[in-house]
């Protein structure tokens, strides 16, 4: 017997038995079940399980909280239900059957994004650093910056543009591959689809608007404007969207035989005309359009009601997978006007979800919830907000409010004095690595206000509810 089968022996009847269970994974902490039949799960019976520390449903997965021995669990729980476990992207393409339309746009989204997210975070570092030493003069009684009184930190500057505009300027590339990868496409034509959107033979998007003529593809009958796509996102996307319905179309109608000469053929010359002729055009249109709407919101009067209104709400956003939304409007609004003020309030936002479970560690002593409290609010200051909202903030239901408020407080004083960050970053603490160098000290006045607000509020309504 394995050290927790009857743990996992007693689970397996509680969440439905064999037979509701479609799949089963596991992550870093948690056990992932997509379920047959939701509510058939007795959750309380499960979180009174001794190795349980909760539990929640989100993207269609019911995850119940085991902790680091969750491998072994996992193991003797596929031990007793004789189930064979699956890999979490195999559980995601099943959770799905759970998820309603809108849900499963907003998880197509995110898996489109989440292997980009490293690289926004690194180039938004790298901006960051860049900007620092090469545009702040803080020498020679402010008339230098540090590139200016070191060749070394001159070189850096110059050297880290390279990396910098890797990220950002060929975003697209990324982009076709993520798309074409996650709908099971041919990856190297989205890679190369991609460096059809930005190869130095077009004229450089951030170039089109002073222009004196567009140089174009002559064909006789017809021209069409060479015109790149760098760090667009939203033409990226419909572009590998194209390639990978006209690849499903010309493998259903090509004799196999010749569909390796055909297929990518057809699939690749098509799709790179269109891009240039049809969708690029227009998701241009539509990530301009986007990016104005929330550029205003966020720049005018408007933004003593945006700025709360996204505080306070961002961490249900978070609970819905609505919130995946954001990276496409903050790498939009990046590439658009030089930096984003939408990213920095999403770094709040964690801060202060996290905040709130920091309380609930001081007003708690028992150690079955330190167990899930400690944990949860080390990864929500890194950013990773899940373990804290469900694990510990929206169980109490009082400090997932009180976080909520004190994002709003510190996201309205974060857009009121203009806070803006290269990209985005890492959403907790570290953050303010990614914000550019002169908005650094009101950033630091906002985390204060996200941390103490939250704190302060939770601990003060979990003394007055008897909480310990």
């Amino acid at each position: 017997m394995g050290k927790f089968t009857a743990d996992a022996t007693k689970m397996l009847e509680l969440v439905g038995g064999k037979e509701n269970i479609s799949a089963v994974t596991h992550c870093m902490t948690r056990m992932r079940f997509v379920l047959a039949d939701p509510s058939k799960a007795d959750i309380k019976g499960i979180e009174a399980l001794p190795s349980v520390k909760g539990s929640f449903t989100q993207a269609g997965q019911f995850q119940v909280i085991i902790g680091n021995d969750v491998a072994e669990f996992f193991n003797d729980f596929t031990a007793v239900s004789g189930i064979e476990g699956v890999s979490k992207d195999a559980a995601k393409q099943a959770a799905k059957s759970n998820q309603n339309p809108a849900q499963k746009f907003m998880s197509n989204l995110a898996e489109i994004f989440a292997p980009l997210i490293p690289a926004l975070i690194v180039g938004g570092l790298i901006l960051g650093f860049r900007s620092f030493i090469g545009e702040v003069a803080i020498f020679d009684g402010g008339t230098k910056t540090l590139s200016d009184t070191s060749q070394f930190w001159a070189g850096t500057y110059s050297f880290l543009w390279l990396i910098g505009e890797a990220v950002f300027h060929y975003l697209p590339v990324a982009i076709c591959w993520s798309v074409v990868k996650k709908m099971g496409g041919t990856q190297i034509l989205g890679i190369i689809l991609g460096i059809c959107l930005v190869s130095p033979q077009l004229l450089n998007a951030y170039s089109v608007a002073e222009a004196e003529s567009i140089p174009v593809w002559d064909f006789g009958f017809a021209q069409v404007e060479m015109i790149g796509y760098q760090a667009q996102v939203i033409p990226a996307i419909l572009a590998a969207f194209v390639l990978v319905y006209l690849e499903r179309f010309f493998k259903k109608i090509t004799p196999e035989y010749i569909s390796m000469i055909v297929v990518p053929f057809f699939s690749l010359v098509l799709s790179v005309l269109i891009a240039h002729t049809v969708v690029g055009p227009i998701g241009w249109k539509i990530g301009d359009a986007i990016a104005n709407v929330v550029y205003i919101g966020l720049t005018t009067n408007l933004r003593w009601i945006f700025a709360p209104i996204f505080g306070f709400l961002y961490a249900p956003l978070v609970i819905t997978g609505l919130h995946h939304m954001t990276n496409a409007i903050d790498t939009q609004l990046s590439n658009q006007f030089g930096g984003t003020m939408l990213w920095p309030m999403i770094a709040l936002s964690n801060i202060a979800q996290a905040s709130a479970v920091l309380a609930m560690i001081v007003l708690q002593k028992g150690e079955r919830e330190r167990q899930v409290s400690i944990p949860a609010c080390i990864s929500g200051y890194m950013g990773v907000t899940e373990p804290a909202l469900f694990g510990v903030n929206l169980k109490n239901g009082f400090p997932f409010i009180c976080g909520m408020i004190g994002s709003a407080i510190a996201a309205t004083i974060s857009v009121g004095t203009g806070v803006m960050s290269f990209s985005v970053g890492v959403g907790g603490l570290p953050g303010f690595l990614s914000i550019q160098p002169q908005h650094m000290p009101m950033f630091f006045v906002c985390m204060a206000v996200a941390i103490v607000v939250p704190f302060v509020l939770t601990l003060i309504i979990g003394k007055k509810k008897g909480v310990h």
